[in-house]
């Protein structure tokens, strides 16, 4: 079955820095598309970074371009987001997110807190 673990959130000032992690399993990882989502209470979830199978094509919501970089490493059924000049309002839980035979698969969510 596929499961995706994320890992890496915790507390860190404004401007500091945070590596996310996500560890695919259960399905051909190199062969999708991953993303990376976040949410916080009383909003919908929205989309942060996503890459391609293909050709490890990028995008970034807005909001973070220029801040954070999703990167991928097939041989260890891994996505990263690089997360720089961090602020207050990307606080969330952070998701991986794969579309797999056309269902949405999320992981259990990892926190991220940008807090002086």
């Amino acid at each position: 079955q596929v499961q995706l673990v994320e890992s890496g959130g915790g507390l860190v000032q404004p401007g500091g820095s945070l590596r996310l992690s996500c560890t695919a399993s259960g399905f051909t990882f190199s062969a999708y598309d991953m993303s990376w989502y976040r949410q916080v209470p009383g909003k919908e979830r929205e989309l942060v970074a996503g890459i391609s199978s293909a050709d490890g094509r990028t995008n970034y919501a807005d909001s973070v371009k220029g801040r954070f970089t999703i990167s991928r490493d097939n041989a260890k059924h891994t996505v990263y987001l690089q997360m720089n000049s961090l602020k207050p309002e990307d606080t969330a839980v952070y998701y991986c997110n794969v579309w797999y035979y056309g269902r949405a698969y999320w992981g259990q969510g990892t926190q991220v807190t940008v807090s002086s």
